[in-house]
């Protein structure tokens, strides 16, 4: 039986391509594309976990991620 679970993508672009990131696990991959970066992370998401022991997961596991914009004056 295959489990399944959500986790947070968080993709900017950089230079000619896109880079993501999933906070949760701390992972990280990129591609030429946002479509591209998005299933290339759920990839190296899936490899991770498919290949780390369970303690190595809960390590790196963050249950609490918060994404938010700050107002910050300068100049």
């Amino acid at each position: 039986m295959n489990n399944s679970n959500q986790f947070m993508a968080i993709i900017e672009r950089e230079g000619d391509g896109y880079v993501s990131l999933c906070p949760e696990l701390d992972i990280a991959s990129q591609g030429d594309s946002i479509e591209e970066a998005k299933a290339n992370l759920a990839e190296a998401i899936e490899l991770f976990l498919e290949v780390a022991d369970s303690s190595e997961v809960q390590r790196r596991l963050r249950s609490e991620v918060f994404v938010t914009r700050v107002e910050v004056a300068f100049g």
